[in-house]
């Protein structure tokens, strides 16, 4: 038999533990291919041709990517900086490969920026910061009254959660990873909140703890 990655199961054994006779040799529908190991970088992305002459977009670097901020229905592009948890394999955050699933950290002003024009409140500035003259002007620019209106109630509903706000105020947010790099060349995924943000921060502090 040729070596070669291939995706049968008549080389494995039986659940009895026998051996199965190789009735056939490997066959193109069988194949598989190496895995992309996507690291962090500036993007390159390799075009793979498929079966049926469909394609697969293999991505080799990326740095960026679409993150949705759930709780607020908004999805912005955004830097990836960091690899930070990884549930099956921690060889992969420290070689910063990024796969499905694995937790992120992305640059959080995209979505800062957004949140204050929209709720014309300051986000994430550490207590007693001052802010600069065009944030000023930004957030306190004439509006009509309509407008004061709207943002007046918008500012009831524009509660962002005490995790969240740390993290702001670092210029960083955990997210998670939830297109496949290596099959669509896209880094997307979605901002943690909530009890998942919980869980993963626990997560990241007890592997900084060992």
């Amino acid at each position: 038999i040729n070596m070669g990655i291939s995706r049968d199961n008549w080389h494995k054994r039986r659940a009895t533990g026998g051996k199965k006779k190789a009735i056939r040799k490997k066959r193109k529908y069988e194949l598989g291919r190496p895995p992309a190991n996507t690291k962090l970088g500036q993007k390159r992305i390799h075009a793979v041709r498929t079966r049926g002459g469909n394609r697969k977009f293999r991505a080799l670097r990326l740095d960026h990517g679409n993150f949705s901020w759930g709780s607020e229905s908004i999805t912005r592009k955004t830097r990836v900086m960091d690899v930070v948890y990884n549930a099956s394999n921690n060889e992969l955050v420290r070689t910063k490969t990024l796969v499905k699933n694995c937790i992120v950290q992305v640059d959080s002003n995209p979505f800062r920026q957004w949140y204050e024009s929209h709720y014309a409140t300051p986000l994430g500035r550490k207590k007693g910061a001052k802010l600069t003259e065009a944030e000023e002007a930004e957030l306190n620019k004439k509006r009509s009254k309509h407008q004061e209106k709207k943002m007046e109630a918008r500012k009831a509903t524009g509660k962002t959660t005490p995790g969240l706000d740390e993290q702001f105020v670092t210029g960083r947010l955990y997210a998670c990873i939830s297109s496949r790099p290596g099959q669509s060349g896209r880094c997307d995924g979605y901002i943690l909140e909530g009890k998942e943000l919980e869980f993963y921060v626990k997560k990241i502090r007890a592997k900084k703890s060992k």
